[in-house]
């Protein structure tokens, strides 16, 4: 499985990348805001940053709603770095834009995935990935790794090449279950990430062998 860092803050990316297992970032409106990125020259000249930090895919998000600016606002991404992959709601003209984009060499992350459904229909339009938003499902009291595991299977007999890219993570455990349900991609916080080092047992054997070091 890989690893996507889901956030626009340069500084965690870096320590992430650091680790040695990052594959991706994934970003969109409301973290470039929360890192006080607005204005399209400053959130394009911000992916191009994250690009140049990361040898991976870098999903970047139109903000149209309509297929005509999705394709004109996602042709304009793809254009400012080859690791852009364009990020696409799943609504009817989503789908449209998606289909456009496969057709033109554009590689596409279909967000806002809640069902098999619409997941299907965006492997059909030909969607590079699709992001299952776990983290949301299981608040409204729905099992969101029944969807990934569902997805996984659907995706392997069906023969797509979609990839499956768990997002809206929310602890290190959805990183497990996630790995466990067949996941393709986990794009999480670097909380999330940092938190799979921990394991009581793995400090109380540190402590034991730093004490027993003192001695020799």
């Amino acid at each position: 499985m890989k690893f996507f860092i889901d956030t626009a803050n340069l500084d965690q990316i870096r320590e992430a990348n650091a680790l040695g297992i990052l594959d991706g970032v994934t970003t969109n409106p409301s973290l470039m805001a929360k890192e006080g990125i607005r204005g399209t020259e400053a959130i394009e000249h911000h992916y191009k940053t994250i690009c140049e930090l990361v040898d991976g895919d870098v999903s970047a998000e139109v903000l149209s709603t309509d297929f005509e600016g999705m394709v004109a606002e996602g042709k304009r991404l793809a254009s400012l770095h080859s690791n852009i992959v364009v990020k696409v709601p799943m609504i009817k003209d989503g789908i449209k834009a998606i289909k456009w984009f496969s057709s033109n060499g554009i590689r596409t992350n279909c967000t806002l995935i809640f069902s098999a459904g619409q997941a299907i229909l965006a492997a059909k339009a030909g969607a590079s990935y699709v992001s299952p938003f776990i983290g949301r499902i299981d608040d409204s009291n729905w099992d969101g790794m029944e969807l990934i595991s569902q997805l996984s299977h659907i995706y392997t007999i069906q023969n797509f090449r979609t990839e499956v890219l768990a997002a809206s993570i929310r602890s290190a455990l959805h990183i497990v279950k996630a790995a466990e349900a067949g996941a393709d991609i986990c794009t999480c916080p670097l909380d999330s990430i940092l938190g799979l080092l921990k394991h009581p047992l793995t400090d109380i054997g540190l402590a034991k062998f730093l004490e027993d070091a003192k001695k020799m």
